[in-house]
């Protein structure tokens, strides 16, 4: 009886409106809309029902895009006035102004923040122009997000011209640039200038700074499986957010006009207790693109450079191998797992040679190596930038390393099989089968900053240091573990199978010698080697000599990271807000 009586609606409703055309649909569907009964909840289902039918329909008239373009404000939350023939989509700091043709085509697009004349938007334009809609809104989105300043009017215009002073000075410091120490001049500005590549703000665009990239395309030249290797390009958008505490920002620059160079050639900084400053309750932010898993220590030493705390209770910890696991698509889509704890990655390299890795999850699941993703970072002053993009850079280059053993292809037959594990924040080892000997050999990666990556092999029984400045020098040129480890092997083939030298015999007769085969498992701090991630018996097998030079190895190795001289490269006091960017005559000391 129900399903008779609404079929008969449905039919006098097509019979009613049958000659109806869209433009009157529409207006039927705002009226409807507008006799909600509860003002505070409009009616959900015919507005997503008049977007479904806006985004089908062709936009071929004025009135059509006018309709399409009051759907995307409302969307972002923006308010939606019309004149004869333009179009003001408003914010609380910006207005966008749509000019329209009588087609439905659209003559121009401008982007006004506030207190600013209108400028010209061609990238919103030629959006709009090809009715790509998506992007248009999606643009919107980050467009709404840049003026999206926090607190009542008063306080985002203050907020609004502290951010644009931060702009400038930081365009200013972005001049200063190390010693090139790249052959490609994008790469060199990019990870070795003070600032990175700046790309200055625009009315329709945040300031942005590109700061770490990897050589990708020597990557490319040496890992067979193309798809594998991802582009890396890590940026940081500039902006202005709340805070649960006040903060000093600076309402004026804070470099002097006409700015002066300090000895060493870096701007001079008013102090805080001189320059221009004012309380609220907002912080600067770097927002990361992509996020950054980081490790503990590296987000405490983030504090300890702005004096901004990090609440610990809005950070989800895990271990960093399975962080940089959920960025790479490739890799969580075929690795293997033993035991529901070691994970395995299978890397093709060029000359049909597949190497497996690792990664034993007793040795990573520790406390020690607890990470987590960091998708903004807080600051409250532009000597800030500097030591935050160091220490960012510092964090990408143990992430693209320890990435480049996620590079995986299903289905391929492993030659060569390695171990990946932590020694400390900032070192891992490599253990690997010595090629032509029935033993293991251990190569430490030790990553000091983002410009400073050292090798040591130990266990290889070759007295040749030559080999660790080889080896280091590959490793800094493609920023790939699997292809070092390949020139490495290929490396130890050709030594072990040539006549040893008198120093080479020396060295291996003495190794020999010192060597006290008891021991049969090697353990570090955190975990017994060879033990959690077991391979299987056919591809990797590993005797007793083997297991007996592999303890030599492990000594070795543990007695370097016990005897060096430990490095901080980032000795930051918490206590004062930029203590080590500022002398006592107010001077940006040097950054890097």
């Amino acid at each position: 009886m129900w399903e008779a009586v609404m079929k008969s609606i449905l039919s006098d409703l097509r019979l009613k409106y049958a000659e109806r055309n869209w433009h009157e649909t529409f207006k039927l569907v705002r009226r409807c809309m507008d006799k909600s009964r509860d003002v505070s909840k409009p009616c959900e289902l015919l507005g997503r029902s008049l977007e479904r039918l806006q985004e089908v329909l062709n936009v071929s008239s004025m009135n059509a895009m006018r309709s399409r373009l009051e759907m995307i404000a409302r969307q972002q939350g923006m308010g939606f006035h019309i004149t004869e023939s333009t179009c003001y989509l408003t914010a609380d700091l910006f207005y966008l102004e749509v000019v329209l043709l009588p087609c439905g085509g659209v003559e121009e697009v401008k982007v006004a923040p506030h207190g600013g004349s209108p400028v010209p938007s061609e990238s919103l334009l030629q959006l709009l122009r090809s009715k790509n809609f998506a992007d248009f809104s999606v643009k919107l989105e980050r467009l709404v997000a840049q003026y999206n300043i926090p607190g009542d009017n008063d306080v985002k215009l203050k907020l609004f011209a502290s951010l644009q002073h931060l702009g400038k000075d930081l365009q200013e410091i972005s001049h200063l640039t190390k010693t090139p120490e790249d052959s490609d001049p994008e790469m060199n500005m990019i990870n070795n200038r003070m600032i990175g590549c700046l790309i200055p703000g625009k009315e329709d665009c945040p300031l942005n700074i590109h700061f770490y990239t990897i050589p990708i395309e020597e990557m490319k030249t040496s890992v067979s499986h193309i798809s594998g290797v991802e582009p890396v390009l890590q940026t940081a958008q500039v902006t202005v957010g709340p805070s649960n505490a006040t903060h000093m920002l600076q309402t004026a620059s804070v470099i002097p006009q006409p700015s002066q160079l300090d000895l060493q050639g870096f701007p001079v900084l008013m102090p805080l207790s001189e320059g221009p400053y004012e309380t609220f309750p907002a912080c600067f932010l770097l927002k990361l693109q992509p996020p950054i898993p980081m490790m503990l220590p590296f987000v405490k030493k983030l504090s300890q450079i702005t004096d901004v705390t990090i609440p610990d209770v809005d950070l989800q910890w895990a271990p960093l191998p399975k962080l940089l696991l959920r960025g790479s698509q490739s890799a969580s889509s075929h690795m293997e797992t033993l035991d529901e704890q070691d994970t395995i990655y299978t890397v093709p390299l060029h000359g049909d040679v597949t190497h497996s890795y690792i990664f034993p999850g007793a040795s990573w699941e520790v406390p020690a190596q607890r990470a987590t993703v960091m998708d903004s970072i807080p600051f409250t002053h532009p000597a800030h930038v500097p030591p935050l993009l160091e220490l960012l850079r510092h964090q990408c280059a143990t992430n693209t390393l320890l990435r480049s053993c996620m590079c995986t292809s299903p289905g391929s037959a492993c030659d060569l099989h390695f171990e990946i594990l932590p020694e400390s924040d900032t070192s891992f080892s490599v253990t690997f089968h010595r090629p032509n000997a029935d033993s293991l050999a251990v190569l430490l990666v030790n990553i000091s900053d983002s410009h400073q990556i050292n090798c040591s092999l130990f266990g290889a029984g070759i007295g040749d240091s030559s080999v660790d400045e080889y080896v280091s020098s590959v490793l800094k040129r493609c920023m790939s573990v699997p292809v070092t480890l390949h020139a490495l092997y290929s490396k130890l083939e050709q030594i072990t199978s040539s006549p040893l030298s008198p120093s080479c015999r020396a060295a291996t007769e003495a190794e020999n010698e010192h060597s006290t085969p008891s021991i049969t498992t090697v353990t570090n701090a955190n975990t017994t080697l060879s033990q959690s991630a077991a391979v299987p018996e056919d591809s990797f097998t590993v005797s007793d000599s083997a297991c007996y030079a592999m303890s030599v190895a492990k000594s070795e190795l543990l007695s370097e990271i016990n005897t060096s001289p430990a490095v901080n490269p980032y000795p930051f006091t918490p206590a004062v807000v930029f203590p080590h960017w500022m002398t006592n005559n107010g001077h940006l000391s040097k950054l890097i």
